[in-house]
């Protein structure tokens, strides 16, 4: 039976910058950088008409590290809150702790 063409599969704008890290992503374990790139990308494909092998590879790494979406979440909510995951990839900054 052929599919209603509202219910294509769409190549996501984002699948060939995304792939490498998720290839990263399942061969590397959860540090708090990779899990809050886990958490952004489950973020960015969910409900998304398409990438399916993605989808199902960012499953695939939420189960190698034993955790459920709703434990990602609330581990990466402490991380962002501590702050910096992200601010100095390459960069040296200057803090005050005065």
């Amino acid at each position: 039976m052929a599919e209603a063409s509202g219910s294509k599969d769409q190549q996501h704008p984002l699948h060939n910058r995304d792939r490498p890290t998720i290839d990263i992503l399942l061969a590397q374990e959860a540090t708090d950088y990779n899990l809050a790139e886990l958490a952004r990308l489950l973020i960015r494909y969910q409900g998304f008409p398409g990438a399916r092998d993605i989808q199902q590879d960012l499953n695939k790494v939420l189960q190698r590290w034993g955790l459920t979406q709703a434990q990602l979440f609330e581990k990466t909510c402490q991380i962002h809150d501590v702050g910096g995951i992200y601010k100095s990839r390459g960069k040296k900054e200057e803090q005050d702790w005065n």
